[in-house]
């Protein structure tokens, strides 16, 4: 008779399969991954992962899910304790490429059929502004909250993405060094220095 699983059970398969299909959509693309291959890394039966995800395509959705909430647990914790938001994305990204690259490489067409990928991804996008809200209720900042927003997270993504991409090596530069003048300059650009 097989075992009855606990809720505990199921989170902790749900959290290994997740581990396990991060890594593997990063290095291969999440056409490149079979349901087989994710159930092999486990060591578990081909049909395993379908008694906890309908299909590869909501183990993507679980996994964007929690790198986007990571992502703005990371940026409001930042925001919270005062310190520069830009710095929090770029620790976030170098510290987990993987979840990073899933985040903003990938287009899953069907993410509106996951309403918690939804909120996630609105919960993260809500932080690129967070710092520029606060200014702008203290009368710091009057220009376009969500234009700047965008404009510091591109600068933010650029640099991450010239790091991982590998297109800085031989220089002595890295994402930090290349992201500091990049706030520096749009925050005077949009009044905030």
């Amino acid at each position: 008779m097989p075992r009855t699983l606990s809720a505990a059970d199921l989170e902790a398969f749900r959290t290994r399969l997740c581990d396990v299909a991060e890594k593997l959509f990063a290095a291969h693309g999440p056409d490149g991954v079979t349901m087989r291959e994710m159930a092999d890394a486990l060591g578990v039966s081909s049909m395993t992962p379908y008694r906890y995800f309908k299909d590869k395509d909501a183990i993507l959705a679980a996994v964007r899910t929690r790198a986007f909430n990571q992502f703005a647990a990371a940026m409001e914790s930042a925001q919270n304790a005062k310190a520069r938001s830009g710095n929090a994305y770029v620790e976030f990204a170098l510290a987990h490429p993987a979840a990073y690259r899933l985040m903003f490489d990938v287009s899953q067409p069907t993410f509106a059929d996951y309403p918690e990928l939804v909120a996630a991804m609105g919960r993260a996008r809500l932080t690129m502004g967070g710092g520029l809200r606060e200014s702008a209720a203290a009368g710091r900042f009057k220009g376009d909250v969500e234009l700047a927003a965008y404009v510091f997270w591109s600068a933010m993504h650029g640099a991450v993405m010239l790091e991982l991409a590998g297109l800085l090596d031989g220089s002595n530069l890295d994402a930090h060094k290349i992201a500091k003048p990049a706030r520096e300059a749009l925050g005077k650009y949009f009044g905030l220095n």
